[in-house]
């Protein structure tokens, strides 16, 4: 690397006989879209100002925590327009995370020992997450900061976690257990990722925090990185979990397959037929509701091998799917399909859950 930096080591070295700062953090050129370097002749300078103008202080912000800094770097519309994408992921997450946690109360938690093993597993990513975070910054790489976040606010929650606790959060009683867990862990979630990521997206880490938080003296650039508790990390579990994220690949595959033949609509209309041999896969589902974990109103698993017209996927051997379709009638208000919906007269067209869950919003009037 070329710069100040440089002149003044040689100088103070050559002069004084020590280096004239204790470290210093270098960085290569920025280059244009096409990987020249910017001059007033070639006409291809892109002024900070213009991009902050156009898309906002934070996407230039996130673009130099995206980069390999100790390389020359380009910048241009099109790996702007990738920054967005990126940034508009994370933005959406937290809108949705905002949205769930108005029915959040602070005085109804659930001890850690009693939440489902979801939750619990989705603490273990975040104590993993934590140390990851910590030492990403603590070696400057904000680039392994921003991957490790966006990873996994984009694949562990809103393609999984998210998308399987809907039906909880959405439709459970508001005494249901399991819907308080998922509020909690929520906003744990909401806490420890806008805090860390408050040094990149500095405006926009600020306006939600506020959203949640309002008050003259509340800001996110004033909370410390949370403390994490050891007792979080369970490597048993997670293992366990990833086995039954295999067995879930392969049903979700089977589901899509049906939806693009329009033999179901939506996952909730069908109950697969699941038929795992692997006889490790299978021990993992044992006490997990695949029906839940697979967004559909039923399942059946079966320790065998399917037939050979069951869909499978190459990469988890030992699993195959038959879509059936679900039975019994369709809840209006969660849309899974059950045998007990009617069986509350008050309630003729929901299930005995979604009955539940409506009788107790009355009473809290809701």
């Amino acid at each position: 690397h070329r710069g100040w930096f440089h002149s003044s080591l040689l100088q103070s070295c050559g002069t004084n006989g020590f280096a004239p700062y204790e470290s210093v953090l270098t960085h290569g050129f920025t280059m244009d879209k096409d990987g020249f370097k910017m001059s007033k002749s070639l006409g291809n300078i892109i002024p900070p100002q213009d991009i902050i103008k156009k898309y906002g202080a934070d996407i230039l912000r996130l673009w130099a925590s995206t980069i390999d800094y100790s390389e020359d770097h380009r910048i241009g519309d099109e790996i702007l327009k990738t920054t967005v994408d990126s940034y508009r992921k994370m933005r959406n997450t937290f809108r949705w995370m905002l949205g769930s946690l108005a029915h959040f109360k602070v005085d109804e938690t659930v001890a850690f020992d009693d939440m489902p093993e979801l939750e619990r597993l989705m603490l273990h990513h975040l104590a993993m997450l934590d140390n990851e975070v910590r030492a990403g910054y603590n070696n400057y790489d904000y680039k392994r900061v921003v991957a490790a976040l966006s990873n996994f606010m984009n694949l562990e929650l809103s393609a999984f976690y998210f998308d399987v606790r809907k039906d909880a959060l959405y439709c459970d009683p508001i005494s249901s257990v399991r819907r308080k867990a998922a509020l909690q862990v929520i906003d744990q979630l909401f806490n420890a990722l806008l805090i860390w990521l408050a040094p990149v997206l500095a405006f926009t880490a600020e306006e939600i925090w506020l959203e949640r938080n309002p008050g003259e003296d509340s800001s996110v650039h004033l909370q410390v990185f949370p403390d994490i508790p050891a007792e979080w990390l369970d490597e048993k579990l997670a293992a366990k979990w990833a086995n039954i994220r295999k067995v879930r690949r392969v049903i979700t595959g089977a589901l899509e397959v049906e939806r693009k033949n329009k033999s179901i609509g939506s996952s909730l209309e069908a109950a697969p037929k699941v038929y795992i041999s692997d006889a490790g896969l299978y021990v993992s589902q044992f006490d997990v509701d695949m029906a839940e974990v697979s967004i559909t109103s039923g399942i059946e698993i079966l320790q065998r091998e399917g037939p050979l017209e069951a869909f499978r996927l190459e990469e988890v051997p030992g699993v195959s799917v038959e879509v059936k379709k679900a039975k019994g009638e369709r809840c209006a208000r969660s849309w899974k399909y059950s045998d007990d919906v009617g069986i509350d007269p008050e309630w003729p067209d929901l299930s005995a859950r979604d009955a539940k869950a409506m009788r107790e919003r009355q009473a809290a009037g809701l």
